[in-house]
C-alpha cells in the first residue's frame, strides 16, 4: 500500500497541470501533499483489516463506515464532487460511478488474501459502495488482482495477459503512444491502463511513478495506481519509505503501520 502512498503525494503537484511533465523532475517537494488517494487507502484497509471472516454484508457496512468517517475527518483531500456529497449523506448510496477513485483505493486488498479468487470478490466488494458500475468495477479489480500476482512473483506478461483475461483491458498500447495520446482523464477505462503499462514498461519503483507522472491529468492517482504495483513487484527503497512516511498525519499513519504489521 505504500506505493500507493507515495505516488499519491508525490503525483499531487502535478494534478491535471497545463505544462507537460518533464521524467526528472524533483521527487519531493515542500508543496507534495496527501489527497483522498491516501485518504481512502488508509479507510479501505481499516475496513478489510477490522472485518476478516466476516459477511459480505458486514464488511460492505464497514467500508461504508470507514470511507466516511476518514472522509470528514479530511474533508478538503480532494474528492470528486459525487463522492464528497456520498460521505457527507444522510443516505449514503452507491451512485454508478465509473471513476478511478475505485482503483486508487484497493491497493491493501491485493496484499492482505491468499487467492487470486478472494483477491477479486473483495475488490469487487471495495468498489460496490460507491463505483457499482462495471468499470468502477473492472478498474478496482484490476489493480488489487496485478497487486496479488506481482507479491505473488508473477511475471511481467504473466500480470499482462492474466489482467486483459479477466478484464477485457487491452494493454497493448505502448507508454509512448499514452504519452502522445495525452488523455488527461479521471475514469477507469482510460487511467486504468495508463497505470497498468507504466508499470508493465519501467524498470524499477522509481521509473514506474515517473512514468506515470510524466502521462499528466490524473498525476496523484496514476502514480498511485502505477505505484501500487510497482511496489508489489521491486520493493521501495528505504529512502523513499522514510521521507513518505515521515510526512504521513500520525492518525493515517497508525492504521498504515497496522496494516504493515499483519502481513
Amino acid at each position: 500500500m505504500l506505493g500507493a502512498l507515495i505516488g499519491d503525494y508525490v503525483g499531487s503537484r502535478f494534478e491535471f497541470s497545463r505544462y507537460r511533465i518533464p521524467y526528472d523532475f524533483t521527487f519531493y517537494e515542500e508543496r507534495d501533499r496527501f489527497t483522498d488517494d491516501t485518504v481512502m487507502s488508509i479507510a479501505v484497509a481499516e475496513a478489510i483489516m477490522n472485518t476478516r471472516g466476516k459477511s459480505d454484508e458486514e464488511i460492505k457496512e464497514e467500508l461504508v463506515s470507514s470511507m466516511r468517517k476518514w472522509g470528514r475527518r479530511y474533508p478538503d483531500a480532494g474528492y470528486g464532487g459525487k463522492f464528497y456529497d456520498w460521505i457527507f449523506s444522510a443516505d449514503p448510496k452507491p451512485y454508478f460511478s465509473f471513476g478511478n477513485g475505485s482503483a486508487m483505493r484497493v491497493s491493501s486488498i491485493g496484499w492482505l488474501f491468499d487467492t487470486m479468487e478472494e483477491t477479486i470478490r473483495m475488490a469487487e466488494l471495495s468498489a460496490s459502495v460507491t463505483h457499482n458500475h462495471p468499470e468502477g468495477i473492472k478498474g478496482a479489480i484490476a489493480i488489487a488482482a496485478a497487486i496479488f500476482m506481482a507479491r505473488n512473483k508473477a511475471s511481467k506478461e504473466e500480470i499482462r495477459a492474466e489482467i486483459e483475461k479477466i478484464t477485457g483491458y487491452d494493454l497493448s498500447t505502448s507508454y509512448e503512444d499514452y504519452q502522445r495520446q495525452r488523455i488527461r482523464s479521471a475514469i477507469c477505462q482510460d487511467t486504468v491502463p495508463e497505470a497498468i503499462v507504466s508499470f508493465l514498461e519501467a524498470e524499477s519503483f522509481e521509473d514506474t511513478i515517473r512514468k506515470a507522472i510524466v502521462l499528466g491529468g490524473d498525476t496523484d492517482t496514476l502514480a498511485a495506481m502505477a505505484g501500487s504495483i510497482a511496489e508489489a513487484y521491486y520493493g521501495i527503497e528505504d529512502s523513499f519509505r522514510r521521507e513518505c512516511l515521515k510526512h504521513l498525519p500520525s492518525d493515517l499513519k497508525e492504521v498504515y503501520e497496522r496494516f504493515e504489521s499483519v502481513l
